[in-house]
């Protein structure tokens, strides 16, 4: 039985690096700058995975092995069996995690891919929010936020350039001897649909120290 252990991120990483090793295949006639690129994929997708077991890593290692069109496909469509799924959330929870918020809107939970997701992001028009959930450490940690579109820009999650919004988030953590009516916002340019970003997203660095920072948690 197949073990889940790819995660969103990482599986557009892999989509990345095969469709960069797929195109050198293709269109580049230097055997060398093909191996070279081959190497480079491979390692990325390994250093991607530093918990991987060593079967996980034979079946990452296989893309040195690829070089037609339907290799690249196939060996895609080979890994999907292998997606972990965002961890199901429910209504009730999305409302735990943001009790101050009345009548919230939610996303419909029934309509995620979940094996597609890397956070769960949505937006109330009515307010100018936007809402992210994440399971940082196995809880789930909810942030709202200020949500003011702008134009065209590079996003901090997925570091790609697409329609972005300025998302600004009060933190919650307050150093020691703030006053009482200190506060603090975080604001970072985010995709305006979290869909697309979700489907870009390659490493959780970023999304991970943006929640942390709001939060104020270092571990959770």
């Amino acid at each position: 039985m197949n073990q889940p252990f790819i995660r969103n991120h990482q599986y557009n990483l892999i989509k990345k690096q095969t469709g960069l090793l797929k195109n050198a295949c293709s269109n580049v006639s230097d055997p060398k700058v093909v191996e070279s690129v081959r190497y480079s994929a491979q390692s990325k997708m390994i250093e991607a995975f530093p918990d991987a077991t060593e079967l996980q890593q034979q079946l990452l290692e296989k893309i040195a092995t690829l070089h037609t069109a339907e290799q690249f496909q196939h060996y895609l469509e080979s890994l999907e069996p292998y997606l972990a799924e965002f961890p199901q959330i429910t209504g009730k929870q999305l409302n735990k995690l943001f009790p101050k918020i009345k009548k919230m809107k939610q996303p419909d939970l029934t309509a995620l891919d979940y094996r597609h997701l890397t956070y769960l992001g949505w937006v109330d028009i009515a307010t100018n929010k936007l809402f992210l959930v994440y399971p940082l450490n196995g809880k789930f940690v909810g942030i709202e936020g200020r949500f003011t579109p702008t134009n065209k820009g590079v996003c901090f999650l997925c570091n790609r350039h697409e329609d972005v919004a300025l998302f600004s988030a009060i933190t919650k953590h307050r150093p020691a001897k703030a006053s009482p009516d200190y506060y603090k916002a975080i604001g970072n340019y985010v995709c305006v649909d979290s869909e697309v970003c979700n489907k870009n997203i390659t490493d959780v660095t970023a999304l991970e120290k943006f929640v942390r920072e709001v939060t104020g948690y270092e571990e959770i």
